[in-house]
């Protein structure tokens, strides 16, 4: 699966480079937020019509949403999707310590709870 990523971001990545697509060239995060907006929707349409290999159809579009978010702002000097990629999962494990670490949380409820109590600790800081 590495490599089908690491061939996903090269591909996206050719796309807005010089040589790449005029239209992808062109591209803003502002440009770009009616796309997100409906990729988005689209993933609950095809959710909600349990319409599954849509739903694998635009699963890819909305990852591509991220990838190419990503993409810009490296360009930009501000972030990477390596970064988007280790803020995610740093958090994924903050908020989980009741899989991560010792806390206990047998039910679903009980997770959300340590989930929560976890967020508002770390908006307090």
């Amino acid at each position: 699966m590495e490599k089908l990523f690491a061939d996903f971001v090269k591909t996206t990545k050719t796309l807005i480079s010089p040589g790449g697509c005029p239209w992808d060239i062109k591209q803003t995060h502002e440009s770009l937020i009616k796309c997100l907006r409906e990729e988005s929707e689209e993933v609950v349409t095809a959710i909600e019509n349990k319409d599954f290999e849509n739903l694998k159809e635009e699963l890819g579009d909305l990852l591509l949403q991220v990838v190419f978010h990503a993409n810009l702002a490296e360009i930009e000097g501000k972030f990477t999707l390596a970064d988007v990629i280790k803020g995610i999962n740093d958090k994924l494990i903050r908020r989980h310590p009741h899989v991560f670490g010792k806390e206990k949380a047998a039910t679903a409820e009980e997770g959300l709870a340590v989930w929560k109590k976890m967020k508002a600790q770390e908006k307090k800081k």
